[in-house]
């Protein structure tokens, strides 16, 4: 196997536009241009989106080839984000990644932006520990919340999975009846550190298996909240660390519960997190403590690689290519809600 492969990974399923180089595991960059023009709209606006990637992909391909001081003509594989995600961001990506293949004659390969999220924990870091085969993934995200058996770089199984809301929507939806910015979750996870986990009672559902609901969740944060500042319009205001801290408690413990109960039921002990909400820190904290009470592995991403970031997308590249030989035809089109 080639460890000295070099993958230039593009990743652009939402708002943010990213290309990242990967040599062998190792990141020599990874560019991301954010766009804040959706703070002002309280949520992600595809129109918005796409436009700025299109204006964002080409400097930060270049910035990224340059940061990491090689040539063009180096790059061995890229790699792209098929989806999911929002469909008109994902063509500027794949469309680019097409053209950029075509003209140096490239390889390309297409990725599974959730998949991506999961290998992200074999990108080569000092502070990281390399998973191992087989593990337990919870993937959690605004989008998407999913326990995956990992059985290998390619083999994954979906397990268990959200039936309405993903846990990161039910922090972004509750931290804007808060009256909090855009994106709300890393908000309430800063507020909720001065807060009382127990102040507040939510409502939580009752799922069979290993799936998920946070839509009544999410409705009864919201109706206690308003029912609250109707009779007192201080109430936030006045209780806003108790409300993000058990707000924050509701829906990680439904997170833990379920993931505890996916190790008993695979007894799988090797446990991992990925994706942007992996990054909340009271959900590493309780993973931590399910760890040791239970003598879990447990594996939790770097920072810089829990929000989506085109360094995921490289990983996932050079395990698809170096493992399956596949390489992707030009004709392949982006799918906004590609599965497994």
């Amino acid at each position: 196997m080639n460890k000295e492969l070099i993958v230039l990974g593009i990743e652009s399923s939402c708002d943010e536009t990213s290309a990242a180089i990967l040599k062998g595991s190792k990141v020599l960059s990874n560019i991301i241009a954010n766009q804040s023009i959706h703070e002002k709209y309280g949520g992600v606006v595809p129109e918005l989106a796409s436009r700025a990637h299109q204006q964002n992909i080409i400097p930060v391909v270049d910035v990224a080839i340059k940061s990491a001081k090689i040539n063009k003509s180096d790059i061995d594989v890229i790699a792209y984000t098929k989806g999911p995600g929002l469909l008109g961001s994902l063509l500027v990506g794949s469309s680019f990644a097409k053209s950029f293949s075509f003209s140096l004659n490239k390889p390309l390969v297409s990725i599974n932006h959730m998949q991506a999220h999961i290998l992200a924990h074999f990108i080569e870091h000092k502070e990281q520990k390399i998973p191992e085969f087989p593990f337990l993934c919870l993937t959690v995200s605004g989008g998407h919340t999913q326990i995956v058996k990992v059985d290998n770089y390619n083999e994954m199984e979906i397990i268990g999975t959200t039936l309405d809301d993903a846990a990161g929507e039910a922090f972004d939806k509750s931290a804007k009846v808060l009256g909090l910015k855009y994106p709300g979750g890393p908000l309430i996870d800063k507020y909720a550190k001065n807060g009382d986990i127990n102040a507040f009672v939510f409502g939580k559902p009752k799922i069979d298996k290993l799936n998920f609901s946070f839509s009544g969740l999410k409705t009864s944060i919201m109706n206690n909240i308003n029912n609250a500042v109707q009779k007192d319009k201080n109430f936030i205001k006045n209780n806003l660390n108790d409300l993000c801290a058990s707000i924050q408690e509701s829906i990680v413990s439904i997170l833990i519960d379920k993931l505890e109960k996916a190790s008993e039921l695979t007894n799988i002990n090797n446990i991992a997190i990925a994706g942007g909400v992996s990054a909340n820190s009271y959900l590493r904290k309780k993973l931590l403590e399910l760890g040791k009470k239970n003598s879990y592995n447990i594996y939790i991403p770097n920072f810089e690689y829990c929000t989506d970031n085109a360094a995921m997308i490289a990983i996932a590249g050079k395990y698809k290519y170096l493992y399956n030989d596949i390489v992707t035809d030009y004709s392949e089109s982006a799918s906004a809600r590609l599965t497994f």
